[in-house]
């Protein structure tokens, strides 16, 4: 059996964020979504989240992840107090516990895997990750023999000059028996500079440590800062972007554009640069998008052309141009073949196959039919000043130049709405509607003060 449990207690001070750090978001999703979701393929027994700092607000936004137990942490004195809390929890559990950071959000899945296997075909009382960094400053020396077996951690502060010269790194994962660990939990002692209690400390009170020493040293990189946000923010987007270059997409300046892990891509499609895809995204083969256009949580069927736009919670479907300068808002339905132009805003409305939005309009909560043209500056007017309301746009209809449509209203089939046209009332299919204020032109208006 396995326990995974996920140290998420900490304040987080030098965020210098209102948010407590775990929930920093990075990619799209939290830090501590991230590190749950790093070790989800191994379908833990138990998956319990040690909190201290907000724990209200940290269990809140972990409200619909299921089968999570919380297990507070108060006050926070060091991970081996934080584990510590783990005692009465996993009082009759047996099998292995699986520790993580909240703030370690780069780990693959690969990894977590590699870690628990050899723990288990090993025998050992616990394996540790560890990491060799160029610059190892700052870090506790894992001191281990060419079989992987761990005789010591000596805190940076700790190590003599030919100590420090180890780039062997602790990553602060660990695998545990935790019948074993439970049994040296308790003996844990406060009697350090920082007085806290260290699980690096229950190593040497184990029998038998391994470590298992990860391949790229960035995945165990921990967040502490804005900047270290940040460096773990490019290093993901570079994965999600060579993932996504490897499975036919082009990126014409990749450094520019930013991914979710929620997205998928076609084959052959090109992203242009500054064009930024958030949330859940599906975007059909022979794409073209951007440049600077950003979608977000939208599909895009194939051969769709988006320029200098914003596609957000909407539905497009195949050959379909959309801008420069529109704006798709949540509950727009682009059927096949349409064009939405320049300065064009659709919102909660449908648009038939064929159906062309080309310029300077605002369509809101409308249905449109197939083949309709809507002319430049058309506008549904779709608030009472109290309720939302409906237009109806039939198959094959067209709207001149500034018209408007007062909602609600139904325009049948085979229609022309003459230019400049308030229309109040229900046109009849195959109609011509004009709806103008009658001209009057008052000649030597020009003249009269001189």
């Amino acid at each position: 059996m396995l326990a995974v449990a996920v140290l998420a207690a900490g304040k987080g001070t030098r965020m210098k964020s209102a948010l407590p750090k775990v929930l920093q978001p990075l990619a799209g999703a939290t830090l501590v979504e991230r590190v749950l979701s790093s070790a989800a393929n191994l379908k833990p027994e138990r998956r319990l989240l040690i909190v201290g700092h907000q724990a209200e607000r940290v269990e809140q936004q972990l409200a619909s992840t299921g089968g999570l137990e919380f297990v507070l942490q108060q006050p926070q004195k060091g991970t081996g107090h934080a584990v510590q809390q783990l005692i009465p929890a996993l009082k009759d559990f047996e099998g292995e516990l699986l520790v993580l950071n909240g703030d370690v959000p780069l780990l693959r899945a690969e990894t977590i895997d590699a870690l628990v296997s050899q723990h288990r075909s090993s025998g050992a009382d616990v394996t540790l990750l560890t990491a060799r960094l160029a610059d190892p400053t700052g870090y506790g020396r894992v001191f281990a023999d060419t079989k992987g077996i761990v005789s010591s951690i000596v805190e940076h502060r700790d190590c003599s000059e030919e100590q420090r010269s180890n780039g062997l790194t602790n990553a602060g994962i660990y695998c545990f028996n935790w019948s074993a660990l439970a049994e040296v939990l308790p003996k844990l002692s406060t009697d350090n500079d920082q007085g806290e209690l260290y699980l690096t400390d229950t190593v040497e009170m184990l029998p038998c440590a391994m470590h298992l020493e990860v391949a790229d040293a960035d995945e165990v990189n921990g967040i502490n800062n804005r900047r270290q946000l940040a460096q773990c923010e490019a290093l993901l987007q570079q994965r999600l972007r060579n993932h996504w270059m490897d499975e036919g997409v082009s990126f014409i300046d990749p450094d520019s554009c930013t991914l979710s892990e929620g997205c998928s891509f076609g084959r052959d499609v090109v992203i242009e640069p500054q064009t930024h895809f958030r949330g859940d995204c599906q975007i059909g083969d022979n794409c073209r998008i951007g440049p600077g256009s950003l979608v977000e949580n939208a599909s895009l069927g194939a051969h769709v052309n988006v320029l200098h736009s914003v596609v957000r919670e909407a539905s497009v479907g195949n050959d379909v141009a959309i801008g420069p300068f529109a704006h798709l808002r949540p509950a727009a339905e682009v059927g096949d073949g349409c064009r939405i132009g320049n300065f064009v805003e659709v919102k909660k409305s449908q648009l038939g196959a064929g159906s062309k939005v080309n310029h300077l309009s605002y369509i809101g909560d409308a249905n449109l039919g197939t083949n309709v043209n809507v002319g430049a500056g058309t506008i549904t007017a779709n608030y009472d000043g109290v309720n939302k309301h409906l237009t109806r746009i039939g198959n094959n209809s067209k709207t001149g130049a500034n018209s408007v449509l007062v909602a609600p209203v139904t325009i049948g089939d085979r229609v022309t709405i003459g230019a400049g046209s308030t229309i109040t009332k229900n046109v009849p299919d195959g109609s011509l509607a004009i709806g103008r204020a009658k001209q009057m032109t008052k000649e030597g208006w020009a003249s009269r003060g001189e």
